[in-house]
């Protein structure tokens, strides 16, 4: 009886010393991510916070800013160029969606191989992530030209047409200008998670009898799937800010066709001097991109940290 009452403070006593150090561990943790909150308070809450209350002003970005009331919000909502824009970056941002992901997830596969040709090839398809998105709109444009481009300088005729000056002929020129340059980024993406699949899988497939396409759609495409998610997000949620190539690239035109939001937004603010206006696309674009972050994020599940054998 002496013999328990004496061994029971031991027994508790290194539980209670274990439980301290990790709440003291825990608390030196938390101090770390003060910088980056004051980072993310400075140059992402406050900048919304002004852009949000500038959205109820009226300023033509000189003079003295004075207050509009719900005006701006009636003005800009009453607009039908607003629609035409907002129907415009959904349809890019969904045909994006539709080239890019295929395109990046076979290359994701193919690339992350051993062999060593593949490395080289690796090396290529990564070079549109070195340029910029202005650089390469007035490449893409110059190549384009039906005067002075690949069409009189290679002698190819399907090519001499007036890519930018035709409503559709220039939507489809922005499709594929940004899946040209963003492809490379996903399937570095896609390449990293196909690297993360246990070989196991495969070779377990492999004495099953499963050929490549089965063990593509039946291995490869499920565990997949939390990267999956990951690279859409990215790529619905960055096809609300192609401003820069579509700016140096289209101007918006011909006409409206490719004016999507940012450009609107952008042309509102800073070339109609319509500050008001413009902070209210802002914050639409910032509602539309948190709630389809939010939208794909659902489509994990619960786990947003869940490994990848957990998408079998």
């Amino acid at each position: 009886m002496s013999n328990a009452v004496s061994t029971a403070p031991r027994t508790t006593a290194p539980a209670r010393g274990g439980s301290e150090q990790s709440a003291k561990r825990k608390a030196a943790l938390g101090w770390l991510t003060v910088p980056a909150l004051f980072f993310f308070l400075v140059f992402a809450v406050v900048p919304l916070a002004g852009v949000f209350i500038l959205s109820f002003a009226g300023w033509d970005g000189i003079g003295a800013i004075g207050a509009a009331g719900m005006d701006n919000w009636f003005s800009v909502l009453a607009d039908p160029g607003l629609y035409n824009a907002l129907g415009l970056t959904f349809l890019i941002m969904i045909a994006s969606w539709l080239v890019q992901t295929p395109i990046s997830l076979l290359l994701g596969v193919f690339t992350a191989g051993s062999q060593r040709y593949r490395a080289a090839l690796a090396v290529l398809y990564f070079l549109p992530l070195l340029l910029s998105s202005a650089a390469v709109a007035i490449a893409f444009k110059a190549l384009l030209d039906p005067n002075f481009g690949l069409a009189t300088g290679l002698g190819l005729p399907f090519l001499a047409q007036d890519w930018l000056g035709v409503p559709h002929l220039a939507l489809g020129l922005v499709i594929f200008v940004i899946a040209w340059q963003f492809v490379p980024f996903h399937t570095l993406i896609y390449q990293g998670g196909v690297r993360q699949i246990p070989k196991s899988l495969y070779e377990a497939a492999e004495i099953d009898g499963a050929g490549t396409i089965k063990q593509f759609f039946h291995i490869t495409l499920p565990q997949l799937k939390y990267t999956i998610i990951t690279s859409s997000t990215l790529m619905v949620v960055g096809s609300l800010t192609y401003f820069d190539l579509i700016f140096v690239l289209t101007g918006g035109g011909p006409g409206n066709s490719t004016r999507i939001l940012a450009l609107d937004m952008y042309l509102r603010g800073f070339r109609a001097n319509l500050m008001g206006p413009a902070s209210v696309i802002a914050v639409i674009l910032v509602v539309i991109g948190l709630a389809l972050a939010l939208l794909l994020q659902r489509l994990g599940g619960k786990d947003k940290q869940g490994s990848q054998l957990e998408g079998l």
